[in-house]
């Protein structure tokens, strides 16, 4: 009886353990989700001046319908970001047709990100007084192979944009409202290794030809005039609160460790019990 008190002290003394390690991980993320501070009040035209936006807030723009609005967030390992924007439309009375409004994101590297789900695109029919839009990315990994497009630690920009509008609404007043809501995709989705570098503007962007040719392609591809390369400018790097992570450790290693002390209670277990109390009293000596 007293071996098996002391494995139900164990366990007890591990489940404590994992519950006080879920508690402070849901204490450290609810400030984030709380923090009804908002953020920037404008929005960039480019990958160059985009708006930074900290975490845990939202940002705000007043802008033009037909406009490229882009903001930039900062996403560290283990987190999977659903990005959502808000646009409050023009009068009805003002507008003459449909609209089409979609958000894109895009990594450190440019690389448009996929949308594991969430509505990416809406279309605005003339009585609608404003659209809501949402993309959830798959979790971010501290490191990946070179030819895949998974997503890293760094800087993510979202672009928001209309198309297929009619050409007289275009330069219509607009309000946008975009937030990037973060939750802990927690050890099953952790690898081993790690950047020696976030992908963010500094680094993404770099001053060498190839990173001008990259933007160059992107600027090409959203219509904007290329720059010369003098006038290119990252925009401010943002990063999370507690700093980059390094990617080494996860919630997978307290699941590994608290396994091994259950294997071993169990196997303690077994052994007492197949042992029993020794040499019954009413077996006589040889």
């Amino acid at each position: 009886m007293r071996i098996i008190r002391t494995l139900a002290t164990a366990a007890l003394a591990c489940a404590a353990l994992f519950a006080g390690t879920a508690g402070a991980a849901a204490d450290s993320a609810s400030p984030d989700a709380e923090d009804g501070k908002s953020g920037p009040t404008r929005a960039g035209t480019g990958f160059r001046d985009a708006a930074a936006v900290p975490p845990g807030r939202s940002a705000t723009a007043n802008a033009s319908s037909g406009d490229y609005l882009y903001w930039v967030f900062p996403l560290d390992t283990g987190q999977r970001a659903t990005f959502k924007a808000e646009v409050e439309l023009p009068e009805q009375s003002a507008r003459h047709g449909d609209s089409t409004w979609r958000i894109d994101v895009y990594d450190g590297l440019r690389r448009r990100q996929p949308c594991m789900y969430g509505m990416q695109s809406r279309v605005a029919t003339g009585d609608t007084a404003s659209v809501e839009l949402s993309c959830t990315l798959r979790p971010v990994r501290s490191l990946t192979d070179p030819w895949s497009a998974h997503p890293l630690p760094g800087s993510y920009y979202l672009r928001l944009t209309a198309g297929d509008a009619p050409e007289k609404d275009l330069g219509l007043p607009i309000r946008a409202k975009v937030e990037a809501v973060t939750k802990d995709a927690g050890g099953a989705h952790a690898v081993d290794g790690s950047l020696s570098t976030p992908l963010t503007p500094g680094v993404s962007a770099g001053d060498g030809q190839n990173g001008e040719d990259a933007e160059d392609a992107e600027d090409a591809e959203d219509g904007e005039e290329s720059a010369s390369p003098d006038a290119r400018q990252a925009p401010a790097a943002v990063e999370p609160e507690d700093g980059w992570s390094s990617g080494r450790w996860s919630d997978r290693w307290i699941w590994t460790v608290a396994g091994g002390v259950l294997a071993a209670l169990g196997t303690l277990g077994g052994y007492a019990l197949a042992r029993g109390t020794g040499r019954p009293s009413r077996t006589p000596r040889a």
